[in-house]
């Protein structure tokens, strides 16, 4: 499955909205996501599940690109 997280780079600071990142994660669950991002110290602000009419809308935005990440 396909989630879009939103992000603060740097989970010391005060989330700003201007600040919030996204990032789009293969895994098998919302679990599976935070322990796959805790090496990169975010501050996770929502984890969305993408699927279906909502998973195509996502594609179709330049910034879709799923991350790699082990």
């Amino acid at each position: 499955m396909i989630f879009k997280v939103f992000y603060q780079e740097n989970a010391l600071q005060v989330p700003v909205r201007e600040n919030t990142k996204t990032v789009y994660v293969e895994a098998e669950s919302e679990k599976d996501v935070r322990i796959k991002l805790a090496k990169f110290n975010y501050n996770i602000e929502l984890v969305q599940p993408l699927s279906g009419a909502h998973l195509e809308y996502e594609k179709q935005s330049e910034a879709f690109k799923v991350s790699e990440i082990v």
